[in-house]
């Protein structure tokens, strides 16, 4: 077997660790770059119209929650492997979404995190990483549901639900059917392993989560002189981030999925396109932008860690 010098190696993953960075930096400029329905002449106008430190750190502390809540998530299922302090947490979290910006529905996150444990446990991450990623799926599913009734939109949303109750009653009577040695049955063992104080907190934390960035898009309208009532603007926030989640995609064109659903709804709405395409512009500057560039950092001084013999 060919011997590849240490020096070689550690060359060899800091060109990788660049590689992504380049990359994930080129999706981000490329998605600003090439967006032509971004008027910043029109939005500069604004921005110095309704300008504030107080509004600017307010926006920002959303930011600031949002990703804090995904790292309390992270460190709360990671001691099932083993404990790791909030700074770990925050270093896995951010360079698996610098990782995962770039692959599609955001499967590099599963590795990234990965990558930090040995490689005895690499499965059991990318099952806890599923359990972090799920609640908020069920979050944005419950919200988003209740968004579209609230909209009026009934038959779909009876429709999604009576599909939903269809595939739950399908899967609980075939769960012991194995598919290459896994089964519904043995996933739920799986997840009944795990404390259920873990789990409560995961939901907790997942749900808090879901209400600070939507919240965050809320304000952000707002800011933007959107005149809706209360009900109907969260109605409309929902049912787009529901809708632009059963969609597969890449992470870097996700801003761009919702946008598109956001002008369609809020359109419908009187709201005017640029400010829809704004506002969700600054949700993905601020909840994926900003991690990545942090993330990039842990990216680059990322060292593989020692596998045990």
């Amino acid at each position: 077997m060919i011997s590849i010098p240490y020096k070689a190696k550690q060359f060899g993953v800091f060109i990788i660790k660049l590689l992504i960075v380049i990359a994930a930096f080129y999706f981000i400029y490329d998605q600003l770059a090439d967006n032509d329905k971004l008027d910043w002449e029109r939005f500069l106008v604004l921005f110095h119209k309704n300008q504030s430190v107080a509004g600017i750190s307010f926006i920002l502390f959303f930011s600031f929650l949002n990703r804090y809540l995904e790292i309390l998530k992270w460190q709360n299922l990671a001691q099932v492997v083993r404990e790791i302090s909030v700074y770990e947490a925050t270093k896995q979290v951010l360079a698996a979404l610098t990782l995962g910006v770039f692959t599609p529905v955001g499967v590099g996150e599963y590795a990234g995190k990965a990558l930090y444990f040995e490689k005895k446990d690499t499965k059991n991450i990318i099952f806890l990483n599923l359990i972090c990623n799920g609640i908020q799926i069920v979050a944005t599913g419950f919200f988003g549901l209740l968004g579209m009734l609230l909209l009026g939109y009934w038959l779909w949303s009876l429709g999604i639900l009576a599909f939903t109750i269809v595939f739950l009653l399908f899967s609980y009577f075939t769960k012991s059917i194995a598919i290459k040695g896994h089964s519904i049955e043995s996933l739920l063992e799986r997840i009944n392993e795990i404390p259920k104080k873990i789990h409560r907190k995961n939901f907790l934390l997942g749900m808090c989560r879901y209400l600070v960035f939507s919240h965050q898009y809320y304000f952000l309208f707002l800011a933007f002189d959107v005149d809706l009532s209360y009900i109907t603007l969260m109605a409309s926030i929902t049912t787009v981030y529901f809708l632009a989640s059963v969609i597969p995609s890449f992470q870097f064109l996700d801003f761009a999925l919702k946008g598109s659903l956001a002008v369609y709804f809020f359109g419908l709405l009187g709201v005017n396109e640029w400010v829809v395409i704004f506002v969700t512009t600054l949700m993905w500057f601020l909840n994926v932008v900003l991690p990545v560039i942090i993330g990039s950092y842990f990216v680059l001084i990322f060292k593989v860690l020692p596998q045990r013999r």
